[in-house]
């Protein structure tokens, strides 16, 4: 049995991209920080059709976030944007046509894919020298933007062409730290959970998740370094530069 490397799954928000990196340019556009323009276009679309009060939208909106959070953080399920927009609108007593929720969800999906967050310093570089030796793939959550939008965001930043499989939670059912997320990737992969390593910021779902399944880990702590004193990963990584050695060395 070789326990030797193979493939390497990367976590996407703030291990690939910085995560709210978008907001300054949504401000410097003169733009709604993504929360407040989500909740401005579901009253913008109920109002359209019944006049409505921009705070009972919001607490709406408010509770619809909650039940998602609950669902995600306990059960490692994210609900797509339109089970969310669903729930405000139960939550509201109203209902929108078909279309127009089609719409608003496409809108709500969409705003990470057309005003792009950055990229963490030095991913390209990475993920060029270790693709020539391992097998990448993206393990990631989709809170917001699906995983039809996480593809077009990082073709847009030219990454999408380094990786071989993704598992994206809203088309997998689970999210991190769900068996079923790792194990989509190792299957597209053709490779064995033990022969492969995660690259991620967060302990509980990053580290302790692949862990339970046999895999290795590294805590991601370019851009969020939260867990730093409390993780059980193999090892940390605070830049890119140093992520082909710190792999090698795990490879050992």
């Amino acid at each position: 049995m070789s326990t030797s490397i193979k493939a390497i799954s990367f976590d996407l928000w703030d291990t690939l991209v910085d995560d709210d990196s978008d907001e300054p340019k949504r401000q410097a556009l003169g733009l709604r920080p993504k929360p407040d323009e989500r909740r401005y276009l579901l009253w913008e679309a109920l109002n359209r059709h019944e006049a409505i009060d921009p705070e009972t939208v919001n607490a709406a909106f408010d509770a619809a976030d909650a039940a998602f959070n609950k669902a995600w953080k306990g059960y490692s399920i994210t609900w797509k944007v339109s089970e969310r927009l669903a729930k405000a609108l139960s939550e509201l007593g109203r209902t929108l046509p078909g279309d127009d929720l089609a719409k608003l969800a496409d809108d709500l999906g969409r705003m990470e894919v057309d005003i792009p967050p950055n990229l963490v310093d030095g991913v390209v570089e990475a993920l060029e020298e270790l693709s020539g030796r391992y097998k990448l793939c993206i393990v990631s959550d989709a809170i917001v933007t699906p995983g039809q939008g996480l593809r077009r965001m990082l073709d847009g930043h030219g990454l999408l062409k380094y990786f071989q499989a993704f598992a994206f939670s809203d088309e997998v059912g689970r999210s991190k730290p769900h068996a079923d997320i790792f194990n989509t990737v190792a299957d597209e992969l053709g490779v064995e959970l033990y022969q492969m390593v995660h690259i991620g910021d967060r302990d509980h779902n990053d580290i302790k998740g692949p862990h339970a399944l046999g895999m290795k880990a590294v805590l991601f702590t370019a851009t969020r370094d939260g867990d730093r004193d409390e993780t059980t990963a193999d090892a940390i990584c605070e830049r890119y530069a140093d992520l082909p050695g710190i792999i090698e060395g795990l490879d050992g």
